[in-house]
């Protein structure tokens, strides 16, 4: 068996499925840059299955519902318009819709200009990857000259410099009228598709993003952009007068319900095998429709999903959720945990529901100095999980100066899915600014690995070790000692004293002995020359007795000579 090792894992990480701008190969582009060993895709389970997701807008007016969700539209100008206007009719109207219709009209000022009228639909229930997804528009040109051209624009992908275009977001305009025939071609990443229409006659166009991604630009996995964001707008030249009207927009989702879906982005992520042979990716989830989850290892497959899909943040939702992904065999993390508690009450929450039975908490994240109390605080009263770091990357630009950028690392014998699992689960893992520090960290009890152990045992105290590697001049390594006294509601704060230990060259090992008194725990940390935290590790508990609910197997340490 290979000997553990460190690995480093962006956690918590959105790509083309979800409702952000990255591409899963942004993602790679960036842990392979980074050196991340893997990755955890973690995109959300309804998007994945494009579940409840806006299928028709039918132009009734600037808000319309379809059942109980509600699409958008904004205007946006730009450029010089001498007049321009957006107005919902009932006639002229495609004769496959009842309700109204949408009338631009437009005429050109100096320069030229654009109108826009950009969608947006509940919790971005149309955001998400087009692979699958055709789209039906009925046009009707009233008035149309050389210049002009109704576009209904696709904001795409975030995708790394290749075949020697920038990295950026690509983007996808189709434009119909003002050519006599359909064209394809790209101006760096903006791709173009013309459409030559009839004037003054309603005519449908039907129109697959996917397909004319691939013929544009063919040296991209064209199944791995989403449909961002759409806006349908006029542009005309100057001095020219354009009029279109608008209906009956359809989404056509080919995946379907359900597993489809899973079997998509699978088809997808395939696409890049080999790539980045440095960077290991696997199937994920977050949970998105109860307090969120992510969902590591195990049987993957999606769970029940509500009608409509609302997130529901009740405590017993999130508790059976836990459990479906337990008996799939399926590791849980709890994510940002204080996007609807306080500290206060997120600790109480812990304490008196064993963490809601989650395996993982992101602590590594913003308000971090909030989380770390409550780390302390469960850790005070023997609450088992293990603290990871979040990067919650919709962008995949950017990975080291984001605001949420942690690292979580774990020592494991190897990249596979068991290994990296099974130190999870024991706790064998710390998270670290990467901007900042990507040393390594551990923690030894009786000369033997410990991290996220339980101990019980009868000593006065226990010959610990901290070690810490590549410490820069001015951080500090902090070594924090808590008490384990199960205080409970009663007292809902930490309980620990700390030993700073300044860098030095090299590794720093700090050897000292921990009273155990009642019950203790120790956990290291780093912080910067400023103060600020920079990487955490999980505690070691030392324990008289066994705690009510028991320790996890994974966590006990059993050999203690």
């Amino acid at each position: 068996m290979n000997s553990p090792r460190a690995i480093a894992m962006a956690m918590h990480v959105h790509a083309s499925f979800s409702e952000g701008t990255a591409s899963y190969e942004s993602h790679l582009e960036q842990a392979s840059r980074h050196g991340v060993d893997v990755i955890w895709w973690t995109d959300h389970d309804f998007r994945v299955a494009a579940h409840q997701y806006r299928r028709a807008v039918r132009f009734d007016g600037p808000v319309e519902a379809e059942g109980e969700l509600e699409w958008a539209w904004t205007e946006e100008r730009s450029g010089e318009l001498s007049a321009a206007s957006a107005e919902y009719v009932t006639e002229p109207r495609t004769q496959d819709e009842d309700g109204s219709a949408l009338r631009l009209t437009v005429i050109g000022g100096p320069g030229g200009g654009e109108l826009w009228q950009r969608g947006t639909a509940f919790n971005w229930t149309y955001s998400t990857s087009l692979a699958d997804t055709t789209l039906e528009l009925d046009i009707l040109p009233e008035e149309v000259a050389t210049g002009t051209a109704l576009v209904l624009q696709i904001e795409s992908s975030h995708h790394p410099a290749r075949a020697g275009r920038p990295a950026g977001q690509y983007r996808l305009e189709y434009r119909f009228g003002g050519a006599e025939q359909a064209e394809h071609r790209a101006e760096g990443l903006l791709g173009i598709v013309r459409v030559p229409v009839v004037p003054r006659r309603w005519q449908r166009t039907t129109l697959r993003p996917v397909d004319d991604i691939a013929r544009i630009w063919p040296d991209l996995v064209a199944e791995d952009n989403s449909l961002h964001q759409l806006r349908i707008g006029v542009r005309v030249d100057e001095g020219e007068r354009v009029r279109f009207v608008v209906d009956r927009l359809r989404f056509d989702r080919g995946r379907g319900v359900g597993p489809a879906g899973v079997r998509l982005r699978r088809d997808v992520l395939a696409r890049y095998a080999g790539a980045y042979p440095g960077v290991a990716g696997y199937e994920a989830f977050e949970i998105s429709l109860v307090r969120h989850l992510n969902w590591f290892g195990g049987e993957l497959t999606l769970p029940p999903l509500p009608v409509p899909p609302y997130r529901d943040n009740d405590v017993e939702r999130t508790i059976d959720m836990v459990e479906f992904i337990h008996r799939h065999g399926g590791l849980v993390q709890w994510n940002h945990p204080l996007d609807i508690e306080t500290p206060e009450s997120l600790a109480a929450l812990m304490i008196e529901r064993d963490n809601l039975g989650a395996d993982l908490v992101e602590i590594g994240r913003e308000p971090v100095e909030n989380l770390l109390d409550v780390f302390d605080i469960a850790a005070r009263n023997a609450v088992f999980f293990t603290g990871v770091g979040v990067t919650d990357d919709h962008e995949g630009t950017d990975w080291l100066h984001q605001k949420n950028n942690w690292l979580t690392y774990v020592w494991a014998p190897s990249t596979g899915v068991a290994d990296l699992t099974g130190a999870l689960r024991a706790g064998r893992a710390w998270f670290c600014d990467p901007a900042r520090w990507r040393g390594e960290l551990d923690v030894l009890a009786w000369g033997k690995p410990a991290m996220g152990g339980v101990a019980v045992c009868d000593d006065a105290s226990v010959p610990m070790e901290v070690t810490a590697t590549d410490l820069p001049a001015g951080y500090h390594l902090d070594i924090i000692v808590g008490t384990v006294d199960y205080a409970g509601l009663a007292d809902l704060s930490p309980s620990h004293a700390a030993v700073s230990v300044p860098a030095v060259s090299g590794a720093s090992r700090n050897p000292l002995d921990v009273a155990v008194g009642d019950g203790a725990y120790v956990r290291p940390q780093i912080r910067d020359a400023s103060g600020a935290l920079v990487a955490v590790g999980n505690p070691v508990w030392l324990l008289r007795t066994v705690p009510p609910r028991g320790i996890p197997d994974d966590r006990r340490i059993t050999h203690i000579g």
